[in-house]
């Protein structure tokens, strides 16, 4: 049997992925906000250390029944596959705060991600994809206008996929177009461009208020608990760019690396002040 891939999201998405919302039990649990990008086709993005490797390229592929991490990083990372091409990754952290212990995905090269990755059409190099046996265990709310997406746990642990079967098992002419594609990557000039960035790890957690963009917490030990800055502060400028609305600092915030100085303008009881900091590395 083969095993096609779906290669695109709907604009606005809201994936819950069991057959009936009875199905599932939602308790009130935490939400977490990932950053994403859209590749040039459109592919959602997403960032992921494995074991503390990386970060690697994951897109989001609903049409995918499990998670697929090619066998390079999985290699890096020390995830090895087993007879029948499935392996535990001890620490799946996704950028953004979420981190899935034991998760388990195919180690392999499917060849859409060879094709896409010998074309570049990305813009950066692929790793993997993620797919059911992931995205089903949480509510995922995306905006595409937004630059992060909530993902929401639910008491919902799909069964595993059946009937997969891993590169030496494929039909040889889909093996054979990752090749294919590869060589007319080769032949256009074009190629994947795995050039890494670490985004800028700010450690404050932020809230929209009555009156704008609030500092909810700061995290201990993070680049902001050494700033003059405290709860209940309210964010009007970064780094210049006037702040109105979470998705305004999401926006600018989502441009910065780490190791940068950034300079927040925030104001307290109607005083304002200039406040820097020096992002860490995240993801």
């Amino acid at each position: 049997m083969r095993v096609f891939f779906a290669g695109c999201l709907l604009a606005s998405l809201s994936l819950t992925l069991p057959a009936s919302a009875a199905d599932v039990k939602r308790p009130v649990t935490r939400s977490y906000q990932i950053p994403y990008r859209l590749t040039p086709t459109k592919h959602i993005l997403v960032r992921v250390k494995v074991n503390g490797k990386g970060p690697y390229n994951l897109i989001l592929d609903t049409g995918a029944p499990a998670m697929f991490l090619a066998t390079g990083p999985a290699k890096k990372a020390g995830v090895q596959a087993g007879k029948d091409g499935w392996g535990t990754c001890k620490r799946l952290e996704i950028e953004g705060g979420l981190v899935l212990p034991n998760a388990r995905g195919r180690v392999e090269d499917p060849f859409q991600l060879q094709g896409m990755n010998g074309l570049g059409l990305a813009g950066v190099e692929l790793h993997g994809m993620i797919g059911y046996n992931i995205l089903a265990q949480f509510r995922i709310e995306i905006d595409l206008t937004r630059s992060k997406m909530t993902w929401t746990p639910l008491d919902f642990k799909p069964p595993p996929p059946v009937g997969l079967r891993g590169a030496h098992g494929e039909p040889a002419e889909l093996n054979a177009m990752g090749a294919i594609m590869k060589l007319f990557g080769l032949l256009l000039g074009k190629k994947a461009t795995p050039t890494y960035a670490y985004s800028g790890f700010l450690g404050i957690e932020l809230a929209q208020g009555a009156a704008g963009v609030e500092v909810r917490h700061i995290l201990k030990d993070g680049p902001a608990a050494g700033a003059d800055l405290k709860p209940g502060d309210r964010i009007t400028s970064f780094q210049g760019h006037d702040i109105a609305r979470l998705a305004d600092i999401h926006k600018w915030a989502a441009h910065v690396v780490g190791d940068k100085t950034v300079t927040l303008t925030v104001v307290h009881d109607g005083s304002s002040r200039q406040v820097s900091l020096t992002t860490k590395e995240g993801l």
